[in-house]
């Protein structure tokens, strides 16, 4: 990429770190459950926030709250195999810390409770499920986000893996650029892609601004 970029933003689950098989346990006891369809389920709730997805899909009469409250402790317990993504520790470690930040529809308790198990040092900024009203696919945490670091989203390049993410990316005005590293399957984008970040560098420039370069 030729362009440099005043900051990057990252989702995290997917992006920085693989949680899949912890996620997937956690929310395919969920769904069995109250007689949900796993498949249908997992197609749609990744890059989502958990409460949004619960009150989609749970029964009547059902406490979406309590539910949600129920499925973040059992993620949180969870966390055993959840480990970063090729080269993601050293890439981020290469950042200056105040241009970058961590963008996630994951509450900030299970966040840190990921992040740390992963072996990944927490920025300065993170934007989590807590901080927004409305989760991805709205632009609204990378906005915040944005904010937060005194940069125009539109000046941000955001690294994603779920289509909600991208929308959001999209919407918020900025360039994207799409982990694959936990795809089972091409993602139809097009927008920039990359499988990790172990063959990529980040090439700082006078005035702070950033480019991705392939090593």
């Amino acid at each position: 990429m030729t362009r440099r970029y005043a900051a990057f933003l990252f989702d995290m689950d997917g992006t920085l770190i693989n949680s899949i098989p912890s996620a997937v346990r956690a929310w395919t006891a969920w769904a069995r459950r109250h007689g949900i369809d796993v498949a249908e389920l997992m197609a749609v709730m990744h890059g989502v926030r958990a409460i949004e997805t619960i009150r989609r899909f749970a029964p009547p009469g059902v406490d979406p709250q309590a539910e949600f409250e129920a499925l973040l402790q059992a993620e949180i317990d969870d966390v055993a195999d959840v480990v970063a993504i090729d080269g993601a520790a050293a890439f981020l470690a290469s950042l200056p810390p105040e241009r970058w930040a961590i963008v996630t529809s994951a509450p900030l308790t299970l966040a840190e409770v990921r992040l740390r198990a992963a072996g990944v040092a927490p920025p300065a900024v993170m934007v989590t499920a807590d901080d927004v009203a409305r989760g991805k696919p709205a632009p609204d945490c990378f906005l915040l986000a944005a904010e937060r670091l005194g940069v125009s989203p539109r000046d941000c390049l955001i690294w994603e893996d779920a289509p909600a993410g991208i929308a959001a990316g999209e919407a918020a005005g900025a360039d994207v650029m799409v982990v694959t590293a936990t795809h089972h399957a091409t993602l139809a984008t097009p927008h920039g892609s990359v499988v990790d970040y172990a063959a990529l560098s980040v090439e700082v420039a006078d005035d702070g601004r950033l480019a991705v370069r392939a090593t």
